[in-house]
């Protein structure tokens, strides 16, 4: 029989997979406006917004895997 702590820890991980899936919805549908040239920076170039767009996915896919992963494996 399962202990109500490990439904308590189910849930928090559930949620926490839901809010990054959402997240990471929310990053992309305004990605352009998150992650576009910036006015303020004159010498940013393609490259170094390129490479800062992919560190923020895999940061974020890292953090699906993880969460999803825990979620999943605590069923």
């Amino acid at each position: 029989m399962e202990s109500d702590t490990h439904h308590i820890v189910q849930i928090v991980f559930s949620l926490l997979f839901l809010g990054t899936l959402l997240g990471g919805g929310y990053m992309f549908a305004n990605f352009n406006r998150f992650f576009g040239p910036d006015p303020h920076i004159p010498s940013e170039t393609g490259s170094a917004r390129t490479y800062t767009k992919v560190q923020v996915v895999l940061v974020w896919l890292h953090a699906v895997v993880i969460t999803g992963a825990l979620a999943s494996l605590l069923h």
